[in-house]
């Protein structure tokens, strides 16, 4: 190349684009042209001479800059080196494991390669191998014949001695393979798990498409095979969802599938499964729910069974509700007629069941009746019930149904024998005595008592009384039946009055000074007039959903005139506590019957007014509960079955008690006050129920149509609620419905008072007999001013010109201490006098203010000597009255007829 063509040298000094780039040359590059500018000639741009050269391109000057940096001294060298290690950025050793790689710079360092990938890959695979092989040799494919073997459950009562021992509630037969109905063979297969008879003990894609059909909502196949729910119903012992339980599991069933035929799989699976009423395994399923044996059984039997395996407390068309309130007769068969069709239908586009034959069964092939065995017949079967409900929904040890079926439990009940045998007396003797179906076809038929007993300082269930025999009738009328209550809910209305006051009209619904007036049972007046306008709390008046008002009935179309609450509860009246409940607000009264002990889901949602007078059904158990938390003096404690559950000896459940303060002791001593009254003043409608030498406070109850009679009530030590009604609820009757009692037992109506709180009387005396006399604490004083509410108008003085005595249109037949009434002694209460003829006396009118006032004293429980003082002037009229026979037998009580007169025996 010719030496004209030859591009010179760049200058590499002065300037100042030479200076910048200068400045942004690492220290290691600017050494280095430091160096060369000291000793390069001009002359001579190449450094010729063995001098440094110049550097012409970046890329040297980098290069430049590494070797400068190598070359510094030791110090600086093995300073840079930790910094950069430190950081990640320098090569290390190379090891046996290169990782962090030996061979790499900053984050590169730290990807593993592809070898060190490979290697371990393999090792894990290597290591699962090893050990799947060691477990895969070490477990066992279940046998049918050893799972079949069980132990029995005991149950004692609460001394200890057995009540019974139910060894029997395993109910199994093993069937060989060829006695298994190929129908229901298909029905398993086309439910469960379509590929049964070609997996090998598993099935991913069955488990992603119950996972699918799940999500989208429709009828579902188990995720699990059939080999993995026999391996499921092998392991007894552990039920537990854990990872090493369900790897075990995962392991059985593969060994099953690898080395069992699918003729013993199938067979065991049928011969082991539970199928609800106690029966396990096919053949016990058969006989339990349709009285013949396997081989007989049809494809629409077959297919209502395979149903069955998906869950028998939801799918058993008689219900469980005593394991959950859901489970009812009616949803239960809802549900397993929905799937009964759909295993058909399967069945036939599975190619296992022809379209013709398929068309013939259209109509659910309805199960017999459950039966239990013998030796829980009478009340045995009924505690067991209990006992077993309270067990599977009330711990936190995974005691389920199926497992409590297995057997090997010891349970401790609540039960007191001698309190159970009094219950049962007293029922039969009361139904001996006057239910004759034979000779009342038409009105004794089908007459139910059911009954519960609580201890109020514990909330234990010390007896019950569920039918005639658990054997025979299979509704436990002790738990929830579906009877209204009728008036016995009247207590929990004046609790949440006295809890929350009644609303102002011109106030918010809402507590405070200005919205809301305390009541007191005996300074808070009602109108208790018959056929009643309600109104809500504002005045307006209240209107059903066809746009009617609502007139509240009292029993016996009877008119109380205005009355103060306890005359109120005493005579049973529905119009004072129908507007007391609308004052206070019906979600407050709920709340309240909830704080007591009942369970919101048995409450009425609505809230209308006839809420208040116990259009809701709670269970005997829980109105006994709930009226043992007055007798508790407010303290609530939920009523309980079991005590202690033990297995191998071990305590593996123990019943803690919870106390909760549901309301002050001074609204629990009033409440309790107002329902001694009920038993035992002459006029209370609950006076059948007393017991001599014993205070008693409780409650009647009768509903609208004469459907259900109760009466509930208590005394410090014991808690005791008795139901009555008619119901053909054998369960192949698809139309239960409760009937009237209007003429049952010769009576032309069934009051609480009547039956109910006969037996009451009789159990009460019994399991009392011998146990201490003890008393109800005496009732706090309320801070509260007289209200007059719902219509019922203040009292307005009658003047008088001079204080002479007002003569009688009628003489009186015994002279009034207080011949005259004047401004400064007016009467308390508001109801009118005996002597104001022009009055619209609506508490007995002309006949109860002539006769109360005359005859009061002899018949009525007025007049001077018994209710003189104490009955007239303090309780039932309701404040002291400065002519205490004249408010009593005139005006508060306003009858004449002896005990009870008019208000006698009848309630709303």
């Amino acid at each position: 190349m010719s030496e004209h063509r030859r591009k010179p040298p760049q200058p590499q000094g002065g300037g100042r684009a030479a200076a910048r780039r200068a400045a942004q040359q690492p220290s290691g590059r600017r050494a280095a042209q430091a160096r060369g500018a000291s000793t390069g000639s001009p002359a001579d741009p190449y450094g010729g001479g063995g001098e440094e050269r110049a550097y012409g391109s970046r890329a040297e000057a980098r290069r430049a800059a590494q070797r400068g940096g190598r070359r510094r001294g030791a110090e600086g060298a093995a300073a840079a080196a930790g910094g950069r290690a430190a950081r990640g950025g320098q090569p290390g050793k190379k090891r046996l494991i290169d990782y962090p790689r030996h061979n790499k710079y900053g984050w590169r360092r730290w990807v593993p390669s592809w070898k060190l990938v490979t290697g371990t890959a393999l090792g894990f695979a290597a290591t699962v191998l090893g050990a799947s092989t060691v477990v895969y040799s070490m477990v066992e494919v279940p046998e049918a014949v050893k799972i079949a073997t069980a132990q029995n459950n005991v149950y004692l009562y609460a001394d200890g001695t057995q009540m019974a021992a139910t060894g029997g509630e395993i109910n199994r037969q093993i069937l060989d393979f060829d006695k298994i109905p190929e129908a229901m063979q298909d029905a398993v297969v086309s439910a469960e798990n379509k590929t049964f008879w070609k997996d090998k003990g598993v099935d991913p894609k069955g488990i992603g498409r119950a996972f699918y059909n799940m999500a989208m909502g429709e009828q579902t196949q188990g995720g699990s095979t059939i080999t993995q729910q026999y391996v499921k119903n092998a392991m007894l012992d552990d039920q537990s969802q854990t990872i090493s339980r369900k790897a075990k599991e995962l392991f059985i069933s593969l060994k099953a599938g690898f080395e069992e035929d699918k003729e013993e799989v199938m067979a065991g699976y049928l011969n082991t499964s539970y199928y609800g009423r106690g029966a396990y395994g096919l053949q016990a399923a058969a006989r339990t729910y349709y009285e013949k044996d396997a081989g007989k059984l049809n494809a629409s039997e077959c297919a209502f069974l395979a149903a069955l395996l998906k869950g028998a407390t939801y799918y058993d068309p008689a219900g469980s509700v005593d394991i959950d309130p859901r489970a009812t007769p009616e949803a239960n068969t809802e549900a397993v007629t929905k799937r009964w069709k759909w295993i058909l239908d399967e069945m036939v586009k599975d190619g296992h069941l022809d379209a013709a034959k398929r068309a013939k069964f259209d109509e659910f092939p309805m199960p017999k009746a459950p039966k239990k065995q013998a030796r829980l017949g009478g009340q045995v079967g009924y505690m067991v019930d209990l006992a077993k409900a309270f067990v599977i929904n009330n711990n936190d040890v995974g005691i389920t149904a199926k497992k409590l079926s297995q057997g090997g439990y010891e349970i401790r009940t609540t039960f007191e024998k001698p309190k159970v045998d009094a219950l049962v007396a007293a029922v039969e003797k009361v139904e001996k005595a006057n239910i004759d179906p034979k000779a009342r076809p038409d009105t004794d038929t089908h007459v139910q008592f059911g009954g519960a007993s609580v201890n109020p300082k514990t909330g234990a269930i010390v007896a019950i009384y569920g039918g005639s025999d658990a054997t025979k009738h299979f509704t436990n009328n002790a738990d929830q039946t579906g009877a209204q209550v009728g008036s016995t809910f009247k207590p929990f209305v004046l609790a949440a009055a006295m809890e929350y006051g009644v609303r102002d009209p011109a106030g918010e619904a809402v507590q405070g000074p200005d919205q809301r007036r305390t009541v007191d049972p005996d300074k808070t007046y009602y109108n208790g007039q018959n056929k009643l306008t309600i109104k809500k709390y504002d005045g307006s008046v209240w209107h059903n959903e066809d746009g009617e008002e609502w007139k509240q009935v009292n029993d016996g179309d009877q008119d109380y005139g205005d009355i103060n609450l306890r005359e109120a509860m005493i005579h049973s009246a529905n119009s004072p506590f129908v507007q007391l409940g609308m004052d206070v607000g019906i979600e407050e009264v709920r709340q309240t019957a909830v704080r007591a002990g009942l369970r919101k889901e048995s409450l009425v949602a609505a809230n209308v007014p006839s809420f208040s007078i116990g259009i809701s059904d709670p269970s005997a158990i829980r109105m006994a509960g709930a009226y043992a938390t007055f007798a508790a003096n407010g303290k609530q404690r939920d009523p309980f079955s079991v005590t202690e559950v033990k297995k191998r000896g071990e305590t593996i459940f123990k019943h803690e008690a919870t106390t909760e303060q549901a309301f002050s002791s001074a609204i629990a001593s009033n409440v309790t006050d107002v329902l001694r009254d009920v038993v035992e003043d002459p006029e209370g409608t609950g006076n059948n129920a007393a017991i001599p030498g014993r205070q008693v406070a409780g409650k009647t109850g009768t509903t609208d149509g004469n459907k259900s009679a109760w009466f509930v009530g208590y005394t410090p030590q014991l808690a005791t609620a008795i139901d009555m009604y008619r119901m053909d609820d054998n369960a192949a009757n698809k139309n239960r419905k409760f009937l009237e009692m209007f003429g049952t037992g010769g009576q032309k109506k069934i009051h609480g008072s009547s039956f109910p709180s006969e037996i009451w009387q009789k159990y009460m005396s019994t399991a009392l007999k011998g146990a201490e006399v003890m008393r109800f604490p005496a009732p706090e004083p309320l801070e509260a001013d007289t209200v007059y509410g719902g219509g019922a108008k203040s009292p307005e003085p009658t003047p008088s010109d001079s204080p002479s005595p007002t003569p009688s249109e009628k003489p009186s037949q015994s002279p009034s201490p207080t011949p005259s009434k004047s401004e400064s002694s007016k009467p308390a209460e508001p109801s009118c006098g005996p002597f104001d003829w022009d009055c619209n006396n609506e508490n007995g009118g002309q006949d109860g203010g002539q006769d109360g006032g005359q005859d009061g004293g002899q018949d009525g429980g007025g007049g001077t000597d018994t209710g003189g003082t104490d009955e007239g002037g303090t309780t039932t009229g309701g404040e002291t009255s400065p002519s205490p026979s004249l408010t009593t037998g005139g005006t508060t009580n306003g009858n004449g007829n002896g005990n009870g007169g008019w208000f006698g025996g009848t309630e709303g």
